[in-house]
């Protein structure tokens, strides 16, 4: 695939809708709307930045497909920085299906997944960071979600890894000086003076990876296992915080037998939310097998959440559930406080230690704010401005990169200490900037774009 190709695709979600978008990025783009798109007054200069209302052919004077919309971007204003053209049709796969095939018609090809996004990035229209942040705004199913990718697509990040990779520069120009220049009569610079540079940045580089993991689950949601004996109303609790019937609630112990999902949207992140079978002594084989599943869920959750009947005194089923959590983050929930309480404190500090506990009705709707609260702040940490959220790193490919250049800066800075020849700092220091701008795709590979922009929808 040649990116001096005319590339066109559908750019809005198949199915049927108001209007569907036919995009078309290259220097063919113009040329073929003006032989297929005809005016009120017939054939027209399509000026950019201008709207045209008129109908869209098969051919050039050939038969009308649709009534459509259709405006030019010139290069490099553009998204792609190549000339662009919309045409805006009646929405319904058929449609905007012929209006495409038209276009493919005049010798324009089929885009690639992502192929929009890539030359924005080929033609300096975006780095690597922020076309990456296109496909995670797209992808994002929660404000936190959002709010980190919009920052990513903005250059935060990108500005970030700049501003290290040229305080990098400085510190190798030092050791570059002190190797060309060491018998002039000039200041060499000492190891020390290098090494508190390097140390700046390797700082740094070690906030942004230890923000991975904080931030790719506010990104990509936390899963969270509601647990507990049968009927202390983890499918009630779990149907009340989603705010609709997603589990079947009987009275009838044991009614849940495999796991239910919902994910829920709070202040600090995307939360998925499990309700499990019942955890209990005396179990039947089908039992027996839901519990043994929700012990799995356990270990790949981030939080528990202990669900207990407040109106039944603890007993051995709730210390087994104990037992099941014991490696995990857990909550207390006491649940049913519309009745005569049965549980005191020191009760459930029994069973889950100095774990947070909060008293809930999923009949009455009672303490659910304040069992999400503690929620977020088990699963998400505590509270934290918008700017800090600004300057994370949410893709392993990052961290990957970072974690790289941290290796590299600690060889420096191992070097410098030994005070070994500043040849052997100035490589390690050259490595710590390239690995940075795997980043940003100041440096990259043709591979690692083709591995990048094939998770894209096509159309973008």
């Amino acid at each position: 695939m040649s990116v001096s190709d005319t590339i066109a695709a559908i750019a809005t979600p198949p199915g049927q809708g108001g209007i569907a978008i036919v995009r078309v990025s290259g220097s063919q783009a113009i040329a073929i709307a003006r032989a297929l798109f005809r005016g009120a007054r017939g054939a027209q200069v399509i000026e950019p930045r201008r709207v045209y209302v008129g109908h869209f052919l098969d051919r050039p004077d050939g038969s009308r497909l649709d009534e459509v919309l259709v405006f030019a971007m010139r290069a490099p204003h553009s998204y792609t920085g190549e000339d662009i053209i919309e045409i805006q049709c009646h929405g319904g796969s058929i449609v905007s299906r012929r209006v495409l095939e038209a276009v493919l018609g005049m010798g324009a090809r089929l885009a690639e997944p992502g192929e929009f996004t890539k030359r924005a990035f080929l033609n300096g229209r975006l780095d690597l960071a922020q076309a990456e942040a296109v496909a995670d705004m797209i992808a994002a199913r929660t404000d936190a979600g959002l709010r980190l990718a919009w920052s990513q697509l903005e250059g935060v990040l990108s500005a970030r890894v700049g501003r290290l990779s040229q305080a990098l520069l400085q510190a190798r120009a030092l050791c570059e000086a002190a190797i060309d220049f060491s018998d002039d009569d000039i200041r060499e610079p000492t190891c020390a003076e290098i090494a508190e540079m390097v140390g700046q940045v390797r700082a740094e580089i070690a906030k942004l990876i230890a923000g991975f993991r904080r931030a790719q689950v506010r990104y990509e949601g936390a899963r969270v296992v509601l647990v507990g004996k049968p009927n202390v109303g983890k499918s009630s609790l779990l149907n009340a915080i989603a705010g609709h019937e997603r589990a079947i609630v009987t009275p009838i112990a044991g009614t849940t037998r495999d796991t239910i999902e919902v994910m829920v949207s709070l202040a600090e992140g995307a939360v998925v939310l499990t309700d499990t079978a019942g955890i209990r002594h005396a179990a039947d084989a089908l039992e027996t097998a839901g519990a043994e599943r929700a012990r799995a869920m356990l270990n790949a959750a981030s939080c528990a959440v202990v669900v207990l009947d407040g109106a039944t005194p603890v007993d051995a089923d709730d210390r087994l559930v104990a037992q099941a959590v014991s490696a995990t983050t857990v909550i207390a929930a006491v649940n049913k406080t519309d009745l005569a309480k049965q549980i005191g404190e020191a009760d459930v500090r029994e069973l889950v230690g100095g774990a947070p506990i909060v008293e809930v009705s999923a009949l009455l709707e009672t303490g659910l704010e304040s069992l999400t609260d503690e929620i977020g702040r088990a699963v998400f940490g505590p509270k934290v401005d918008r700017g800090e959220d600004e300057v994370m790193m949410f893709r392993a490919r990052h961290r990957d990169a970072a974690l790289r250049a941290a290796e590299a800066l600690g060889r420096a800075e191992d070097a410098l200490a030994r005070e070994a020849p500043l040849e052997l700092v100035a490589s390690d220091l050259s490595e710590a900037a390239r690995s940075l701008g795997e980043i940003t795709g100041a440096v990259t590979t043709e591979d690692v774009l083709g591995r990048i922009f094939a998770d894209f929808c096509i159309g973008k």
